[in-house]
């Protein structure tokens, strides 16, 4: 049955995810506030190496979005059984490359980092943090192939239990191993990863819990044909392939900046980090519209509703700019509180409060770029979104070198950068949907 694209149904969709993104910045937020109680160099090293390695997770995260897309158009299209050998084809492609990826980590993330990383005492603590975090490759990727296919087929509502037991167990671990609590040994920033592994394989074994049990595994033809299909393989990376390479560039991104900020200073490596958690928060409501926009609009080119994009993405747009201005009064309001949770040290509230106008600006800007950038990923023109992706960061990166580097500019005026990335990556992506050739895009 042809669902209508109403602003009840689009929130049907997206409040599971949003949801979901709150549980896993409850995580966050949590490993920020500890840690920065713990040490201000522990905080700034678990930062830039939980950037790099979700750098890597990339290589996985873009692959289930390709299969999330792919999943997405067959739902419209109301080929269910086919859904079940695209889930396999994940598996197969998803195992293989935790274990290169766990290589690689141990491999060369010390030579990477000590070439980056100007503090030998933050590079000492990332590769403490690496060495117990890497574990968790091999069941966050697995996870994100769930997340996929439940998102693809519009059942949603699995992520809330899923990343809330995940967060929970996490929150309560973080606290014991880190600090060494109920007579375990006192862990720190080892203990924080520990903690973020434990949680992820609890995850996981809930995910296949709930297959088992309440997933309809006939009607999709879950882990049923597991035999090796190259070319669903050559079709998934086709549109995948695009979305791996991009989102390995906005998080390196992200890495490169944070080293930017880290050759200024540890001080302002730490208010920068604390500033990363509160933006994750604000931007939860924004990724969980903007996967739903994926999903949705993949979903209604295979119901051969192509008209109907434009008017979806632009409710989709709306949703996600009303609900994300809920918390710039909040921030502009209670910033000093809001703060305090994450550190008790004077001059990172100082620093962090200057920096809080700036990300209430920018996040204005985000959610509306990043849902059309999302909607032209779910039509399948992954190639485009790439292209987007490479100049916006060529363009955002460049600025912020300067501005760090070489004209020695203040923290606020390095930050506001993101206004750069955003507004290019929004016009761009806006431009496309108006004139671009995807209305026929096939997958």
């Amino acid at each position: 049955m042809k669902k209508a694209i109403s602003y009840k149904n689009i929130w049907t969709v997206s409040y599971p995810i949003i949801l979901s993104g709150v549980a896993q910045n409850i995580v966050n937020v949590t490993d920020t506030a500890f840690l920065g109680r713990y040490g201000m160099v522990e905080l700034g090293a678990a930062g830039n190496a939980g950037i790099f390695y979700m750098v890597l997770m990339m290589v996985g995260l873009g692959f289930t979005i390709g299969c999330q897309i792919i999943i997405g158009r067959r739902n419209g299209e109301e080929n269910y059984q086919e859904i079940g050998s695209l889930f396999n084809a994940g598996l197969y492609f998803l195992i293989p490359a935790s274990i290169l990826l766990f290589v690689f980590v141990k491999l060369f993330s010390t030579p990477i980092l000590g070439a980056i990383v100007a503090s030998e005492n933050i590079l000492q603590a990332s590769k403490d943090f690496l060495q117990v975090r890497t574990y968790g490759l091999f069941f966050a990727l697995i996870n994100f192939l769930f997340i996929a296919f439940y998102t693809g087929i519009t059942k949603t509502k699995v992520l809330i239990n899923a990343t809330f037991i995940q967060a929970m167990v996490n929150v309560v671990l973080d606290y014991i191993l880190i600090f060494g609590k109920f007579g375990l040994p006192e862990m720190g920033i080892k203990g924080a990863a520990l903690a973020s592994v434990i949680s992820e394989i609890v995850a996981l074994l809930y995910f296949m819990y709930y297959m088992k049990v309440k997933t309809d595994i006939r009607k999709y033809k879950l882990l049923e044909d597991f035999n090796f299909n190259i070319k669903k393989q050559a079709r998934i990376l086709k549109i995948a392939g695009p979305i791996m390479l991009q989102n390995f560039m906005a998080l390196s991104t992200w890495l490169s900046f944070f080293m930017i900020i880290e050759q200024i200073g540890e001080q302002e490596l730490a208010i920068s980090h604390i500033i990363r958690s509160i933006y994750m928060v604000v931007m939860i409501p924004l990724f969980g519209f903007s996967s739903a926009a994926s999903t949705l609009v993949s979903n209604l080119m295979g119901e051969k509703r192509v008209n109907e994009v434009t008017l979806l993405v632009r409710r989709i747009v709306a949703l996600s700019v009303s609900t994300t201005a809920v918390f710039i009064p909040i921030l502009l309001l209670f910033p000093r509180q809001i703060i305090n949770i994450y550190t008790t040290n004077l001059s990172l509230i100082t620093g962090s409060m200057n920096l809080l106008p700036i990300i209430c600006g920018a996040m204005l800007f985000f959610s509306i770029a990043f849902i059309v950038f999302s909607s032209v990923t779910g039509t399948g023109k992954t190639l485009v979104t790439l292209g987007i992706e490479i100049t916006s960061i060529s363009i955002y990166l460049t600025t912020a070198y300067l501005c760090a580097i070489k004209y020695k500019q203040p923290l606020t005026i390095v930050w506001s950068t993101e206004f750069i990335y955003f507004g290019i990556m929004g016009l761009l992506a806006i431009l496309y949907l108006k004139w671009g050739k995807w209305k026929n895009s096939t997958i």
